[in-house]
């Protein structure tokens, strides 16, 4: 007799450390108010992206009224921003999106280590990395519920690799690094992976799961009631 399967969940960390494929992105609107189906129409009839070499991916109109568009490689993504531009720029605007560099954290950092200092302070007591100003950026740092100082720093994809899971010296510590994984939230549905400029979900609080904001719960306004008596 089979035993019975055993389905083991997966961690967030897990998921969202896996290597995705890169997809370059940019939204359409219309300079004159027009509906979103109208310049798409317009998108259609005078840019071929046979013609320009463009593999396009996604082409969907956005609860915003823009329309997305989604290619590939950078060079995709640009040659179609400057097609639609020739052809449809009197009537339309382009808005590439630009990819966000990838976060690392440095765990249990030194007291006298602050976002000005990072940069100087890994490259000089760390010559063996052979990193370069502007390598590293710091972001923000802040106080874990133990009272140690943990730093956010953003860095570029190779840098990440040489980075990634190891040790660092700062001051008289050294210090782990990893990802810095923060899931993506939405703040008008209450769910996960997508931003409220591409929701397509109802408003929904995030507390009690009702149709309202957050602002107007009213669970917040008795917690609020009861800890001003």
């Amino acid at each position: 007799m089979a035993l019975p399967s055993c389905r083991v969940g997966r961690l967030y960390a897990a998921v969202a450390g896996e290597k995705k494929a890169t997809s370059y992105k940019m939204t359409v609107s219309s300079k004159s108010n027009q509906s979103s189906e109208t310049h798409k129409q317009l998108l259609k009839a005078k840019i071929n992206p046979t013609e320009i070499k463009v593999g396009i991916n996604t082409f969907k109109t956005l609860n915003s009224g823009r329309v997305l568009i989604e290619t590939n490689s950078k060079e995709e993504i640009e040659a179609l921003e400057k097609n639609i531009q020739t052809k449809c720029g009197g009537d339309l605007e382009m808005n590439i999106h630009t990819l966000r560099k990838p976060r690392l954290i440095v765990f249990n950092i030194p007291e006298d280590i602050s976002t000005t200092n990072t940069e100087d302070t890994i490259l000089m007591q760390n010559p063996d990395l052979n990193l370069r100003k502007g390598d590293i950026v710091a972001k923000f740092s802040y106080v874990t519920k133990k009272m140690t100082r943990n730093l956010v720093v953003e860095v570029g994809a190779d840098t990440r690799k040489l980075l990634l899971q190891r040790k660092i010296k700062m001051g008289w510590q050294i210090c782990r690094i990893d990802d810095y994984l923060v899931a993506n939230r939405c703040f008008k549905c209450s769910r996960f992976n997508h931003r409220h400029r591409d929701c397509r979900g109802e408003v929904t609080c995030p507390l009690c799961a009702g149709p309202h904001m957050l602002k107007e719960c009213r669970l917040t306004q008795r917690h609020t009631s009861a800890s001003t008596v």
